[in-house]
């Protein structure tokens, strides 16, 4: 078996890349190491747990503690499943939004409007890509109204505010044909809960 590195890994979807690499960045997480999975497994949630539990596998020979960041994200408990058998730990929420917005704000969000469509930075961005042809939109508009028909509002949960982002989201919602809403959460409860985690398994890797 191969000598494990020095540090934490942190097997995270691939829509929280830019964010986890910031807040690494910002926290000078120099034992962390980042490995993630393709956000396009937002589009078929039933393969999520079994892609998360073979990364976890695979880099659990390298690393001497592994963490999960991921949500639930449609998985319908299995992921946690997938968790608890391999003993490792993911970050708590139902979907990253509610890591971005906290879980206060995120349910204040829901009840106000629960046909709501939330976008974060990397969706807003990335919205043509994973939505839009992802989804086959671009090849069958009629799937439009079936997917989107009971939408209200999109909500953009944006981390930086750039002007890019904003720009896009307001195209996303337009090509959807509801009104915007914007919120400014930064990294939101995400950052937290990175740190929190992220430090108790460094000092757990190092006693």
């Amino acid at each position: 078996m191969a000598t494990p590195d020095r540090g934490v890994c942190v097997v995270a979807c691939g829509a929280l890349a830019a964010e986890l690499v910031a807040l690494k960045a910002k926290h000078h997480l120099t034992d962390l190491t980042i490995e993630c999975l393709p956000a396009t497994l937002h589009n078929r949630p039933e393969r999520i747990a079994d892609a998360v539990a073979a990364k976890v596998t695979e880099v659990s020979e390298r690393f001497e503690r592994v963490l999960v960041g991921y949500a639930d994200c449609g998985t319908g408990g299995r992921l946690d499943r997938v968790c608890a058998e391999l003993g490792v730990e993911r970050i708590e929420g139902a979907h990253c939004y509610e890591f971005f917005a906290g879980a206060d704000q995120f349910a204040e969000l829901s009840a106000d409007e629960p046909g709501t469509f939330y976008l974060t930075d990397f969706l807003a961005l990335n919205f043509d890509t994973l939505v839009w042809r992802g989804l086959g939109l671009d090849r069958h508009g009629e799937l439009l109204d079936m997917m989107f028909g009971n939408y209200r509002r999109v909500v953009l949960l944006t981390q930086t505010s750039a002007a890019k982002v904003i720009e896009r989201a307001r195209a996303a919602s337009q090509r959807l044909g509801l009104p915007l809403e914007i919120v400014t959460t930064g990294y939101g409860g995400l950052e937290p809960v990175v740190l929190g985690l992220t430090n108790r398994a460094q000092a757990e890797v190092r006693q």
